[in-house]
């Protein structure tokens, strides 16, 4: 940019109930540091995200609503009280900084493994094992064949969805996001090759995306719906178990179209990875590709650059811009790109850990770094 403060990612952004000092997303991201029996926040995890405030929006790291949705260790969950008290100390902490942080609810579905539920099988739409990894408190594990989903048992999971929004606005949150991607339980009803059910919840694209739009009428009940999010991978492939097939595009274009029936806070998109560029019905620009589609805020995800962030946002192709691993390493990402500053290098070995702070809370900001 030839004007620093003159940046997209730095102004800042208002529709609905989103009023946000820059259009910086701090994404979703696991990062295991909630080692107690309860599995419920703490004050490190509040220190944490209390550092990284200055985001225009921070999104949670995805937090099950229900044990059954657990398929991570030492993941804070939001379907227990003293959960829900362990949020409180973390979204205080980012309002005592004038943050905004949404919580995202989570189910794995297939994605966790019998250590997470006492020897039971985890739960799919089908009886299909995605062939992939859980991890576990014993290290890595290969996945299991889950069990399929009984119809009745699927209203059960509405109301965890329900009651897990309910909890997410008790504890502070300013809003949540139905973690809807990446090849967990939702993801898995949307698609073919983890999909072959034959009641109400499968076979067509309406009825493959039922239990999702189920779950959105069901928190609309309890939360209004312009604090509600949705996050989609539409070309995610030979990740989790998912691969896109000839029906995968239409799916996801029959999902957002639908989405503009609903006044949500936005949708939460991620870019396309290069395993989808020799797939013909793939997907390849996926901000381009919806940002037609969507009349909403749209954030994107996947990658991007403090000058590609701007050029995405500058192009109107999203309102928004999420980033991961960026923001673990730099808890004050957004002063760095005001500054033009260099970035620290995030560790990959502490990402997932029982280190505590290590990795987590001890990446300096650039003041702390010029005061050396």
């Amino acid at each position: 940019m030839s004007q620093i403060e003159n940046q997209p990612l730095l102004q800042p952004y208002q529709k609905g109930a989103l009023e946000l000092n820059n259009r910086l997303v701090m994404a979703p991201m696991t990062r295991s540091r909630s080692n107690n029996p309860e599995n419920a926040p703490t004050e490190l995890n509040a220190e944490y995200y209390a550092q990284r405030a200055s985001a225009g929006l921070i999104i949670s790291e995805g937090t099950p609503v229900s044990p059954q949705g657990v398929g991570y260790i030492n993941i804070p969950g939001i379907y227990s009280e003293a959960q829900v008290e362990g949020w409180k100390g973390v979204t205080n902490a980012v309002h005592e900084k004038g943050g905004k942080i949404y919580a995202q609810l989570w189910h794995v579905g297939r994605m966790s493994h019998p250590d997470f539920h006492n020897g039971a099988l985890p739960v799919a739409p089908s009886a299909i094992n995605p062939n992939d990894q859980a991890f576990s408190a014993e290290g890595f594990k290969p996945t299991v064949t889950p069990r399929a989903l009984e119809t009745a048992e699927i209203k059960g999971i509405v109301a965890d969805f329900q009651k897990a929004a309910i909890n997410a606005i008790e504890a502070g949150f300013d809003g949540v996001e139905i973690h809807s991607s990446n090849g967990y339980l939702f993801h898995q009803f949307f698609s073919r090759c983890s999909n072959q059910r034959t009641d109400e919840y499968g076979g067509t694209i309406e009825n493959r995306a039922r239990f999702f739009f189920e779950v959105l009428d069901a928190v609309k009940e309890v939360i209004d719906l312009n604090r509600v999010g949705v996050r989609l991978n539409p070309s995610m492939h030979e990740q989790f178990g998912i691969t896109v097939d000839e029906e995968t595009a239409p799916t996801f274009e029959y999902i957002v179209k639908r989405l503009n029936d609903y006044d949500l806070a936005y949708l939460h998109l991620t870019e396309a990875s290069p395993k989808v560029a020799e797939l013909p019905y793939a997907i390849k620009e996926i901000a381009k590709h919806f940002r037609p589609l969507y009349n909403g805020t749209l954030i994107i995800n996947g990658g991007f650059t403090q000058e590609t962030g701007n050029k995405v946002l500058e192009d109107g192709f999203a309102d928004l811009v999420a980033y991961g691993r960026p923001f673990i390493a730099n808890p004050d990402l957004v002063e760095r790109f005001a500054e033009n500053a260099e970035l620290n290098a995030p560790d990959y070995n502490t990402f997932y850990s029982n280190t505590a702070e290590v990795g987590y809370t001890d990446y300096p900001t650039l003041a702390e770094v010029s005061a050396v």
